[in-house]
């Protein structure tokens, strides 16, 4: 394996697996999808930029996961007059089965004139919605829920922005999805010449193991040309997942294919959504490339814990431990 990890997920023979022209309609981009398993098919939520530049999120089927998409007459998720916080564009979903409710959770980044923030819906079906609104303020994105409560309470990971210094994952805890309180910093950028320092945000949602949750998560690295976004992964204590078991020290997936390194933004990998396959154990990972089309690489889940496990233990389990020891 490579110090970056890159033999850990191979990449779809197909990929680019969508572009824009694929589309029923004309687009500039399709890229950062969630994902999800429904009725025997692969569905996935597409961030699509219009020939505007804003954003909207259209739904694509397959019944492979990888070829014969199918997509949607009209986008599931647009920006509409009567909710402000999306007047430039809906972004970046991500997508939760909730069990206990029995439906899933899109949580995605609304952009409003006063910058992104968290927003929440509902379906059942990908085929109607409902707007819960924003939970979270600007200037806030990458968020997603964990798919069951703790201890009678949801928990969510998000990105704020602060005003100064690096961009940080945090985790917050809500009793009915609407109220949110307990914010925690969950997993801080780290310094210097790292790969994910100074910015990070999650990937795609939580996925519950029996030795954690596993968590990944894109680091932006500044260089003269520009960030490289790359990826890395993290494990999460099951019953107290503000407790960080294992943090990746290396990435496991960045740009080195033709359209990763040359889009809309160069240099990007940016996943939003994967599907684990429990029957033969392959985890498939669904991610923006360049910022212009959607691409596909898998991995076997057993492979993917053993490389997050094989990194050392933080020195503190909460971040926000090690923060106020500074």
């Amino acid at each position: 394996m490579t110090p970056g990890g890159e033999q850990l997920f191979a990449r779809h023979p197909a990929n680019p697996i969508i572009r824009a022209s694929d589309l029923p309609y004309a687009a500039n981009a399709v890229f950062n999808p969630g994902a999800a398993r429904v009725n025997g098919e692969t569905v996935l939520l597409l961030r699509v930029e219009d020939l505007r530049g804003i954003s909207h999120l259209q739904v694509a089927r397959s019944v492979d996961g990888a070829t014969g998409w199918r997509f949607d007459e009209t986008p599931l998720l647009q920006p509409t007059p009567t909710h402000p916080e999306e007047v430039w564009g809906c972004e970046d979903p991500r997508l939760i089965w909730l069990p206990d409710r029995e439906e899933w959770a899109i949580v995605y980044t609304a952009y409003s004139d006063l910058g992104p923030l968290v927003s929440l819906a509902m379906t059942s079906d990908f085929h109607e919605v409902r707007r819960f609104g924003p939970v979270m303020p600007p200037e806030d994105k990458d968020a997603a829920l964990f798919p069951r409560p703790f201890s009678g309470r949801w928990a969510m990971i998000h990105r704020p922005a602060p005003l100064r210094g690096g961009a940080h994952m945090w985790i917050s805890y809500s009793p009915d999805l609407r109220h949110w309180g307990d914010h925690t910093l969950l997993i801080e950028a780290r310094r210097g010449a790292w790969w994910d320092a100074e910015k990070i945000g999650l990937g795609p949602p939580p996925i519950e193991t029996p030795e954690g949750w596993l968590v990944m998560y894109h680091g932006a690295h500044g260089t003269a040309s520009g960030p490289i976004y790359r990826v890395g992964l993290a494990l999460l204590d099951l019953e107290q997942p503000e407790h960080v078991l294992h943090r990746s020290d290396n990435w496991v997936l960045g740009p080195l294919a033709d359209y990763e390194r040359v889009g809309d933004v160069n240099k990007v990998v940016f996943p939003n959504g994967w599907i684990h396959d429990e029957a033969t154990g392959t985890l498939s990972l669904y991610y923006g490339a360049g910022d212009s089309v959607v691409a596909l690489a898998t991995a076997r889940m057993a492979d993917v814990l053993d490389n997050v496990r094989s990194a050392p233990p933080p020195q503190h389990r909460r971040a926000s431990d090690w923060y106020a020891s500074r």
